[in-house]
């Protein structure tokens, strides 16, 4: 009997948003993309036309819908929203910027700085909590989905914790190991039985073609 073969697993981190400027924290309010995240999204769309995904799920936030919904429409195929791909909430620190936090929380900020594990976001969801109900979805799409392909458009936040789920790195290090996940960057990982292997990080090769092409056609304008 032949192995089972995993669901190929295509993170992205939604397109830039209103909030992005302040480098505020964005967890479940709903906000929309800026016309740079509209051109990442379409970005997005372009790689996924070439990557052909047999399905596409994203978070329910706007900032997500937004961001799917090109590729969707580029691969001919419907958009699913999973409410379990939302953003952590950040409870008291929604839409606040870190010094503003620093202000207003000096203990919990430093405390939540030193241990983000134990110390979560006053009034927010625990972090255990938010990469548990990730990975039941990404589960759930590798169990229904083997062998195929499905990018999943999701948050900064909630990739890193799923991230460091899969590859058994304490969730209080996801900032320390995961900095920065680039907007509508590729991120492959493959479930397995010991968690999951990741494939490719921020692939970006997507953001450099759009950029180029957009030079080229400045230049000829």
């Amino acid at each position: 009997m032949s192995e089972r073969e995993p669901a190929r697993l295509l993170l992205a981190r939604h397109g830039q948003t209103v909030w992005h400027h302040d480098n505020r924290y964005a967890g479940v309010t709903d906000i929309e993309l800026t016309e740079t995240g509209r051109r990442e999204a379409q970005a997005l769309a372009e790689r996924a036309a070439r990557e052909a995904p047999d399905h596409i799920i994203c978070s329910p936030l706007i900032r997500a819908i937004e961001t799917a919904r090109p590729a969707a429409e580029a691969c001919d195929l419907n958009l699913a929203a999973d409410d379990r791909l939302k953003e952590v909430d950040f409870g008291e620190w929604e839409g606040k910027t870190l010094p503003e936090i620093r202000s207003s929380y000096p203990d919990e900020a430093e405390r939540f700085i030193n241990d983000p594990d134990e110390r979560p976001f006053p009034g927010g969801e625990p972090l255990p909590d938010a990469a548990g109900r990730a990975l039941d979805a990404l589960g759930e799409l590798d169990r229904d989905y083997p062998g195929e392909k499905v990018l999943v458009v999701a948050h900064n936040t909630l990739i890193r914790l799923v991230l460091c789920s899969l590859l058994g790195i304490p969730l209080n290090e996801y900032r320390q190991r995961f900095p920065r996940m680039v907007n509508v960057a590729i991120t492959e990982v493959r479930l397995n039985e010991r968690g999951g292997g990741l494939y490719t990080l921020n692939d970006s090769e997507h953001l450099r073609t759009s950029a180029d092409a957009a030079s080229t056609n400045k230049e000829r304008s």
